[in-house]
């Protein structure tokens, strides 16, 4: 099972492997605060793509499309795959605001979809 959760929300025994999705590091998080288990920076967005979507919802859909473009070609996917596959549960955390239109929902949609 695949979860996604804010990063600044508490962990809880459910969220299994909990794996942050996003390029940069939280602002105003201790890592030993932040119960991560896996930083798999590399499967976020690319720093311009974010950068050029910068959570504008008028360009939420053209993320998406532009995101899993991205998808297609990046390598470290199979590393997240292999994981989803050994564990039971898997958390994607992100640190967005918006818990409705950010890349852990494009990423958790491609994995599903393209299993």
């Amino acid at each position: 099972m695949i979860k996604l959760k804010r990063i600044y929300d508490p962990p809880t025994p459910d969220d299994g492997i909990r794996v942050l999705v996003d390029g940069l590091w939280p602002r105003g998080l201790r890592k030993d605060e932040a119960k991560v288990d896996l930083w798999l920076r590399e499967v976020a967005p690319s720093k311009e793509l974010r950068e050029w979507f910068s959570h504008d919802p008028s360009r939420w859909e053209e993320f998406r499309r532009r995101y899993k473009a991205e998808l297609e070609k990046n390598e470290g996917i199979s590393a997240l795959r292999e994981l989803i596959k050994r564990e039971k549960t898997v958390t994607l955390l992100f640190s967005a605001r918006d818990r409705e239109r950010n890349n852990a929902v494009v990423l958790k949609e491609f994995l599903e979809i393209s299993k």
